[in-house]
């Protein structure tokens, strides 16, 4: 395994292209100034929209606007990301943040004058305006939001509180990514040193239990140690989200969050609802792995390690790669062809180095192209998060050749479908073309913990945002004994009672970055509970599906995403999704338990 000191050591084909947006920070910089001169420009339409041809003025111009301002971002962005403790790139990130705000400033007008407009009014103006025809679908859709639109006095200083309203999601991010330092472990030689995030994946399924130990103790001290400073930013978070759904009139800040995706509540709690009524499974997991490892007591820090020993294989990024395109055959050439250009033209930063950003990500930049974050570790869980990015990738790349600019952003709802139909397919082709028996109950043993991962431990954090945000709209005050408390109970109720809870489990919520975006990880499961469909179909080789599900990833926003689901065959405003991928989990239990 490669392991880097430092950014400049990491060969610069592992590193992403940010040349690609601007060729250099005074290019980025001239952007810079040319937006605030069109934000400008925007200013001026306030109260001057008076026919079809002013009001495609405006639409137009913030269109180009929106563009500019989406490139400057990623590239501030992205060089943040590469090394959080850069003033430097700090700074350009804070120019953004101020920028944005002087858009939204600048727009805030747009939403309340639109929606004093009567709906004739508007066809009339699209009537004298051809060219509205490209805006008029956003244009009603608009109208879904009337009642939670508020005076342009008000939008406008809720525009200016933009920034101050994200500082919780910042300071947390800023704890998170540059200031903690774990605790010390001791590595193979003797040595002690501070533990990473990338050491910790790898510690934490070491078959040594004390070495498991020792790095579940280390990860998680920062997290102790600052569980009131953490804990008031997340109250911040979600007291702020609460008072945003109230001012805007939304029942709850649930329905504030699936309003934009036209998603039912409905659709929220039954997969809470059936998730639970079919936990036996996971609990009969727990117990198979309690006998398996042969300990008396199963802790957290035991439900990582992998249950066959001595198979784990290293596996450099370029064979990790060569090894996703062959597993992605059954999409067709024209994705494999295309996801194995990515590789070669440095959209990807792939290597683990001080201050990076944790974890993995895509970024789409419309007009330019997806940019993918990894902290490959050269291991099999690295080439799982690997295909599970080129899948979101993919999903940006096609949306965006396909799309116009106005439709071409997916739907977060919809965004885990394509990265977890690729694990699936990258499991199915490591399980066909694996001979080795105690390999492929490793593989086996790996998707169960997947599964496990993003479906049942997300729907337990999906219902750890509901109850919080419920306990907010009601008055109760978000301490960190609070947040423990319903984390501890739900951790309980989801993992079973094999399970002996250490004193860390109950500061789990301390360490998940998702809940600063309200009611995020949801889509998780319903992503991936979408994708096992899909992907079970596309692996019998039905065409029919094939073809609908590139059409989908084709689609970005063109429609709702449940609409858009729907149009391969899977309908989330019932339960069957859910119930049909719940028990494939139980299947792979059955058979786990079997081998």
């Amino acid at each position: 395994m490669n392991t880097y000191k430092s950014r400049s050591d990491v060969p610069e084909s592992e590193k992403w292209r940010l040349e690609d947006i601007y060729s250099s920070k005074e290019e980025w910089e001239a952007e810079i100034t040319q937006i605030t001169q069109m934000i400008e420009k925007l200013k001026h339409y306030d109260g001057m929209i008076s026919n079809g041809s002013t009001l495609l003025g405006y639409l137009s111009e913030n269109e180009k606007v929106s563009f500019k301002f989406n490139k400057v971002f990623a590239y501030a962005m992205l060089q943040v990301d590469s090394d959080t403790r850069n003033t430097s790139s700090q700074s350009l990130q804070d120019q953004v943040k101020q920028l944005g705000v002087k858009l939204n400033a600048a727009t805030s007008f747009f939403l309340p004058f639109l929606l004093s407009l009567e709906e004739s009014i508007l066809k009339k103006y699209i009537d004298e305006e051809e060219g509205l025809n490209y805006f008029e679908k956003q244009l009603f859709e608009t109208y879904r939001y009337k009642k939670h639109v508020l005076s342009k006095e008000k939008e406008e200083v809720l525009s200016q509180l933009g920034e101050a309203l994200s500082s919780p999601s910042h300071t947390y991010g800023m704890m998170n990514n540059a200031d903690i330092k774990f605790g010390k472990v001791t590595t193979e030689d003797g040595e002690r040193v501070e533990l990473t995030r990338g050491m910790y994946s790898k510690l934490i399924e070491h078959k040594d239990r004390t070495k498991r130990i020792e790095a579940y103790k280390a990860y998680y001290q920062p997290y102790l140690q600052l569980k009131n400073s953490i804990a008031s930013t997340l109250a911040a978070a979600i007291k702020n989200n609460v008072t945003i759904s109230r001012i805007r009139k939304y029942p709850s800040a649930l329905e504030k969050a699936l309003f934009s995706d036209d998603v039912p509540r409905e659709v929220y709690e039954n997969l809470i609802e059936t998730t639970k009524k079919n936990i036996a499974p996971l609990h009969r997991y727990s117990e198979i792995r309690k006998e398996k490892l042969g300990i008396e007591e199963l802790h957290q820090y035991d439900l990582s390690v992998p249950l066959v020993q001595d198979v784990e294989q290293e596996i450099p990024f370029d064979k990790a790669y060569d090894i996703m395109i062959k597993a992605l055959a059954p999409l067709g050439e024209e994705y494999t062809k295309t996801l194995a250009d990515f590789k070669d033209k440095r959209y990807i930063d792939v290597r683990e180095t001080p201050g990076k950003r944790s974890g993995a990500y895509n970024l789409g930049v419309y007009g330019v192209h997806p940019f993918v974050l990894l902290n490959h570790r050269d291991n099999l869980s690295s080439l799982f998060t690997l295909a599970h990015e080129m899948g979101h990738a993919m999903h940006s790349h096609f949306s965006h050749h396909t799309q116009p600019q106005i439709t071409a952003k997916y739907s977060i709802f919809v965004a885990e479908v394509a990265s977890t139909v690729n694990e699936v397919l990258l499991i199915h082709y490591l399980l066909q073309h694996e001979e080795n028996p105690n390999m492929k109950q490793y593989l086996l043993n790996h998707f169960i913990d997947k599964f496990k991962g993003t479906l049942f431990t997300q729907v337990m954090f999906a219902e750890f945002e509901m109850i919080t945000h419920e306990k907010a709209e009601n008055g109760v005050p978000l301490t960190s004994k609070v947040f423990s408390e319903i984390y501890e109970s739900l951790f309980r109720e989801y993992n079973g009672d094999s399970i002996v809870f250490d004193e860390e489990v109950q500061y789990g919520w301390a360490r998940i970055p998702h809940f600063y975006r309200p009611f995020y990880v949801y889509k998780y499961a319903t992503g991936s509970a979408s994708a096992i469909h899909l992907a079970d179909r596309i692996l019998k080789g039905d065409q029919d599906t094939i073809s609908a599900y590139l059409e989908f990833l084709k689609s970005g926003s063109s429609d709702y995403p449940l609409e858009l689901l729907k149009k391969t065959g899977v309908d989330l405003t019932t339960p069957e999704p859910i119930q049909n991928a719940l028990q494939q989990f139980a299947m792979l239990v059955d058979e786990f338990e079997k081998m």
